[in-house]
């Protein structure tokens, strides 16, 4: 005899929510209009800093707020963030992989080395990855990014294709006052700095707060670029 399992069917049932989701948002993003420039400016190389996770998680999708079974919620302000990879004509690129990963809310990174690692959130996932879509689309569920002693907030991306890596860049919250206290950021130039930082803004009708933040990443390749 078959036994229905209802915390299984639930727990699918919620992810399949959550993708569909995570989905419009990305359709959206894409469907916006927009008037491109002769060439996009490319968004700005930064450092990748030492906290990479040293040991990838187990669960590497692009919801950072589930991990396996654990329906308990990460600490933090969820958030949508989400965005296109354009070529630098405005072109979607494809098949390309985007990765974030990004401080818990207590500061601490998925890494060995990292400051307050004592105190990190086991129901963060810490690292996601996700690969682009028919319209060059990624999106990631994850907390608003917190400051740690010395950083703004912000969310670490590499973007590759195959063995060959894109642009390694951080996204930073527009309008944080960290953001001209912190010295990576303040090596930018004005259009540079315009290129990694999004708005976070609360999505209307949400019942937990969340927020979203629409980024796009422009690469210096283009679609049939090897």
């Amino acid at each position: 005899m078959h036994l229905f399992n209802h915390k299984s069917f639930e727990r699918a049932d919620e992810g399949r929510r959550r993708f569909v989701r995570l989905s419009a948002v990305t359709a959206l993003l894409a469907a916006r209009p927009g008037a491109w420039a002769d060439e996009l400016a490319l968004t700005p190389a930064q450092t990748e800093g030492p906290f990479f996770p040293d040991r990838l998680p187990l669960d590497t999708d692009n919801d950072l707020l589930a991990i396996g079974d654990d329906a308990g919620p990460a600490d933090g302000v969820p958030t949508w963030f989400s965005g296109r990879v354009l070529d630098a004509s405005g072109n979607s690129l494809r098949g390309v992989l985007v990765e974030i990963w990004q401080c818990d809310a207590h500061g601490a990174y998925l890494h060995s080395q990292s400051g307050n690692a004592v105190r990190r959130d086991g129901r963060f996932q810490g690292y996601g990855r996700f690969l682009t879509g028919l319209a060059g689309t990624w999106g990631f569920r994850t907390i608003r990014p917190v400051p740690y002693p010395g950083r703004a907030p912000h969310i670490h991306v590499k973007v590759s294709r195959g063995e060959r890596a894109l642009v390694t860049s951080q996204c930073y919250v527009k309008g944080d006052p960290g953001n001209e206290r912190d010295g990576i950021f303040r090596g930018l130039s004005a259009p540079e700095a315009a290129a990694v930082v999004a708005d976070f803004v609360p999505v209307e009708n949400s019942r937990i707060g969340e927020l979203a933040a629409a980024w796009d990443i422009v690469v210096g390749v283009t679609p049939t670029d090897g």
